[in-house]
């Protein structure tokens, strides 16, 4: 870890401290986003913070900074360690939920500025394998802190597959993309979290002609899709050649998947801020 923005200031991370009291360690009541940047811009900074904000207000936490406050001190931060880095900002419950009110008043707000860490070069060049679970998050509309389900997966697997009731909604830590018949087919934003890298990737698959379905791809799917891939804020864009004992396609990276992680990467200057 290489800072900590906490209590007003910006410390070393083993000078950073958080409450006991705090109801993100006593009831998990807390958010965060996890942000790539590059040549110390942030990617997709501004949604990024708009999810941030708005998973709060739908947790019922009020008297929240701004949205240009939380740029402002990422920016700064930044500058201070003057690297790339993944930047996660957090927003917690504080110590006490206001019946009165119906909302927790007193939220905490604090940045880590950490290591930019990839997943695997062989996981990009070989495919990922992924872990189904027969579930789903909580709340799809909400980035809490609550991973601890992401955790529960095979030693070879990338991540889990949330896949409750038979549909494919989203893996432990970003969107899925099944490819079938040539067409692109990804959950709605109405069942999962509405990442960034999501949004950039059908706006690219869409400037290049593909054929979009956002719908919840079908466990039974999987037998006769041709690819599938994830996609992620620091991860970008995984294919995935397994999932389960499925394997996806000819079990080896596809052409689309291909064609548009090389487009994310051209164009991320879009998305640079």
């Amino acid at each position: 870890m290489y800072l900590c923005y906490i209590d007003g200031e910006f410390v070393a991370p083993e000078n950073a401290k958080l409450p006991v009291s705090d109801l993100i360690i006593q009831r998990g009541v807390g958010l965060f986003e996890a942000i790539a940047t590059h040549g110390l811009k942030s990617l997709m900074l501004t949604p990024h913070v708009e999810r941030l904000l708005n998973s709060a207000a739908k947790t019922g936490i009020v008297n929240l900074p701004s949205a240009e406050f939380i740029k402002n001190v990422i920016r700064e931060g930044l500058a201070k360690i003057g690297r790339d880095a993944r930047v996660r900002p957090f927003i917690t419950g504080g110590d006490e939920f206001d019946a009165k009110a119906g909302a927790f008043t007193k939220p905490r707000f604090f940045v880590i500025f950490d290591e930019l860490g990839y997943v695997k070069p062989e996981e990009y060049e070989n495919g990922a394998v992924l872990d189904p679970v027969p579930y789903g998050r909580d709340d799809p509309a909400i980035k809490s802190v609550d991973y601890r389900s992401t955790f529960l997966m095979s030693e070879k697997a990338m991540e889990i597959l949330y896949c409750p009731n038979g549909e494919i909604t989203e893996s432990g830590h970003g969107n899925f993309f099944m490819i079938s018949d040539g067409k692109l087919i990804t959950a709605p934003l109405s069942r999962v979290l509405k990442g960034t890298t999501r949004g950039a990737i059908l706006e690219l698959a869409r400037e290049s002609g593909i054929v979009i379905e956002e719908r919840c791809p079908l466990w039974t799917e999987l037998k006769t899709a041709q690819e599938a891939f994830v996609t992620g804020s620091i991860k970008m864009v995984v294919p995935v050649v397994q999932i389960g004992g499925v394997k996806i396609g000819n079990g080896k990276p596809g052409e689309i998947t291909r064609k548009l992680s090389d487009l994310y990467k051209k164009y991320m200057e879009r998305w640079l801020e």
